[in-house]
């Protein structure tokens, strides 16, 4: 009936909960990024928390063993497209929440213009209109690899204009108004 494993959180709240600062910056991005709450903020922070402890790790290797172990975080980052091919373990330290809420399909379909607003994307992709590689994808959180990017697409077609106001005011003109009759005749 399904894995027998212990599920557990894939983020860590913030120990000062009400920091002013803090606060105003996490709903700036909140917004920007359309997430639907500070736990998808919180997921991205940890999986660069757990980024940048692995590269502070690597650095503390020999040459040889950095050689061999970095390969792989820069290989898995550089797929992803948080990072370019040619990027070092430097580099891994100075990424940002920014760079992985930029590979969220949710941002992705947003950027390449499938859906006008990021709440709309997220809309979309969570209704099933969102394919990528020709898969439906259902999840807003989905970290899109470089090589699916250019593979975004509807997955049925789908119209996001808005009905046009001039239709709707037409539509009232045709149907005729019934007077009740509540003494006043013409």
């Amino acid at each position: 009936m399904g894995d027998p494993r212990k599920l557990r959180k894939k983020y860590k709240a913030p120990k000062r909960l009400w920091d002013k600062g803090r606060v105003l910056e996490e709903s700036k991005l909140k917004r920007e990024y359309g997430l639907k709450n500070m736990r998808e903020l919180w997921i991205a922070v940890q999986e660069l928390r757990r980024v940048r402890r692995e590269a502070r790790r690597l650095l503390s290797f020999t040459e040889e063993e950095r050689a061999i172990e970095s390969k792989k975080v820069l290989n898995k980052l550089a797929r992803l497209g948080i990072l370019s091919e040619n990027a070092s373990v430097d580099d891994v330290l100075s990424l940002t929440v920014r760079d992985f809420l930029e590979r969220r399909l949710q941002t992705l379909v947003f950027r390449k213009g499938l859906a006008k607003t990021p709440l709309q994307a997220r809309q979309l992709i969570t209704h099933g209109f969102i394919s990528v590689a020709g898969r439906r994808t259902t999840s807003p959180s989905y970290l899109v690899g470089k090589s699916e990017e250019t593979a975004i697409a509807y997955y049925k077609p789908i119209n996001i204009e808005p009905p046009i106001k001039e239709e709707k005011e037409a539509q009232k003109e045709e149907t005729p108004q019934k007077n009740e009759g509540k003494g006043v005749e013409s």
